[in-house]
């Protein structure tokens, strides 16, 4: 199988985001923020603190965090690298630029969230910590699309569902919901409790 190139893989993250909310949380209600409105939802805050502000900030700095990576690697090694030909760097690459991507979305929110007012170190660090924690569950990634090869064929597997959307999906639905607790009716907000009829 022709290994995916990995500069096609960027444009799965916001796509890849909306998909993880349906796998960690199949029947709850999310808090999209200003776009409840249009869901029929009550809205709590516009943007801080929702998953709009989750699925536009992570997709942002994965995509910053997947080009620097590669390039810091291609540059290394003086080639391209994919999990067929330098498994090891692109092993080492999938964690950094997850788990860096990830703590640049935390610094970020730590830093301008007006809800961690007063708690805006306490914030940086939990999330650190939880960004470290759920990528080291994401080495998988890179298997998920030979894997679809040895059971659907080569063909599927060249798909950009296969080889793109659903090993990002994955992999980024174990480091959230393994990081974070961040599944079914664990780590909803206060308004999602609420459009869920749950205590908090």
């Amino acid at each position: 199988m022709e290994e995916a190139d990995e500069s096609q893989l960027t444009p799965a993250f916001p796509q890849r985001n909306l998909l993880i909310l349906s796998t960690q949380h199949p029947t709850q209600q999310m808090d999209y923020g200003y776009f409840n409105r249009f869901l029929g939802r009550e809205v709590g805050e516009d943007f801080w603190g929702t998953r709009t502000q989750h699925i536009v900030g992570v997709a942002g700095c994965l995509a910053l965090t997947d080009h620097a990576s590669q390039a810091i690697f291609q540059k290394a090694l003086n080639k391209e690298i994919c999990f067929a030909k330098t498994p090891a760097a692109f092993m080492a690459h999938t964690f950094l630029f997850i788990f860096s991507g990830v703590t640049l979305y935390v610094a970020g929110d730590a830093a301008f969230n007006p809800l961690h007012e007063g708690k805006r170190m306490q914030e940086f660090k939990e999330g650190t910590y939880c960004s470290y924690v759920g990528s080291n569950t994401a080495w998988f990634e890179p298997y998920v699309a030979p894997a679809v090869a040895k059971f659907a064929g080569p063909a599927v597997a060249s798909t950009w569902f296969a080889s793109s959307l659903l090993p990002a999906t994955l992999a980024y639905a174990t480091v959230k919901g393994v990081g974070w607790n961040d599944w079914g009716n664990s780590g909803l907000n206060d308004v999602e409790l609420k459009l869920n009829g749950l205590k908090k």
